[in-house]
């Protein structure tokens, strides 16, 4: 049976963000973690399949290049009906980025006239109103996101940030027609085609806009944006099954909490959190000059407290000033590279010594993670908070919460654990 949607996600904390939301609507989502090989058949009986990838920061070329490998096989393997772009909620991209471009080359590659951008989510406090977008009620390069080590977001509006990125024509649909209804958006996305419009940005104020965009949407052979259209779409397109069950977790549970995320939210949760637990800031310096016997200490020292009423915690996470110190002393990429290399090591230790549940906060850490651990398939399980579910796999046997920087409250660290108990 042909797969409704196929999901090509830029990063894995995407990937498990619309997976949840999906399954959250009765959708059966199977989640694939990195590419499929070109020759693997899919025989499973899914509503959708989304893979995973690392691709939000990598060269325009090689975003590109994984992105129609994964959509090839979608379309061959698993005969999806459609295709969705996920990317950040926050449009995380630089005027550089991938967004742009890899949205470019599936329309060429699919022979779609245009292409619709919905970045919003609004039960996190995503929003966007006249082409710019909003964190719970601020202007997007005034929350905090400006100051993204990877990729600063020092610009709202989304239809100058995807024109810098694009030579193809970016419009909009305003809050107002979205409001107006299903045929109202079915006839200013007719205009647009009629304008030779390639990318259209939509604008969305509350679920219900997502509702209606999804309800005009269901049948668009290619999307793009965050996971509440995502999560929408699920809900309008097949009868409600409820949830399914949510797998059981490895027993006995051996868990660790990873925070690579230097978000404002990631902060204030590495701090509430290291206030109660054992944990450890990772030594940049060290990293660099040793990362395979750095990593043998931190494994030793995470094992001595994996057994702690609350898992122990390593973390890079630090405010604005001090990661600007870093990165001034170590160079932006050389220190990340560094950091992610050393929590690569520490996964693949931890994984061996008996570690069998992973938090992680943020998107690059949790694809490292992930990686290291060799998962080929996961099964989406109860969400933690919004866009924030745990994952399982089944070989080997993980429970993983995989968790964007800005997602969730300040006590995420201490609730996961309270769903896996």
């Amino acid at each position: 049976m042909p797969v409704t949607t196929g999901v090509i996600a830029d990063d894995f904390t995407g990937a498990t963000d619309i997976a949840s939301f999906m399954a959250e609507q009765g959708w059966r989502v199977a989640l694939l973690p990195g590419m499929p090989d070109a020759a693997q058949p899919w025989n499973e009986e899914v509503d959708a399949i989304v893979i995973s990838l690392k691709s939000r920061s990598l060269p325009a070329d090689q975003a590109i290049d994984q992105s129609l490998r994964c959509w090839q096989w979608l379309h061959n393997a698993a005969g999806a009906q459609q295709i969705y772009f996920k990317y950040c909620s926050t449009f995380d991209s630089t005027p550089a980025g991938n967004i742009g471009p890899v949205s470019d080359a599936l329309m060429e590659a699919m022979h779609m006239p245009y292409i619709v951008h919905c970045p919003a989510l609004p039960q996190n406090g995503r929003t966007v109103i006249h082409s710019h977008l909003f964190v719970n009620g601020v202007l997007l390069n005034e929350s905090g996101m400006e100051k993204h080590p990877l990729n600063p977001m020092t610009d709202a509006n989304l239809i100058r940030l995807l024109a810098a990125q694009t030579t193809s024509p970016v419009g909009r649909i305003d809050l107002s027609t979205i409001q107006k209804g299903v045929e109202a958006v079915t006839h200013a996305l007719e205009r647009c085609q009629s304008e030779g419009i390639r990318h259209v940005i939509v604008d969305t104020f509350n679920e219900a806009d997502l509702q209606t965009l999804a309800q005009a949407l269901r049948h668009t052979p290619l999307l793009a944006g965050g996971s509440g259209l995502g999560g929408a779409l699920a809900a309008c397109a097949t009868p409600q099954r409820g949830q399914a069950a949510t797998p059981p977790f490895p027993t006995p549970a051996k868990t660790v909490v990873f925070s690579g995320s230097c978000s404002t939210m990631s902060n204030r949760q590495v701090n509430r959190y290291k206030a109660q637990a054992a944990s450890r800031l990772l030594d940049v310096a060290r990293c660099l000059a040793d990362a395979e016997g750095y990593s043998d200490e931190l494994s030793l020292w995470a094992m001595t407290h994996v057994d702690d009423a609350l898992a122990p915690l390593i973390y890079a996470t630090q405010p604005p000033e001090a990661l600007k110190r870093i990165q001034q002393e170590y160079g932006e990429q050389h220190a990340s590279r560094a950091i992610e290399d050393t929590f690569a090591r520490l996964t693949a230790k931890l994984q061996a010594a008996g570690v069998n549940g992973f938090i992680v906060a943020g998107g690059e850490t949790s694809g490292t993670v992930v990686e290291a651990l060799q998962v080929t398939r996961l099964t989406v399980g109860k969400a933690i908070a919004p866009g924030v579910p745990w994952v399982f796999s089944a070989e080997p046997p993980l429970a993983l919460a995989l968790k964007s920087g800005n997602f969730g409250d300040e006590d995420f660290f201490f609730t996961a654990q309270e769903y896996a108990s």
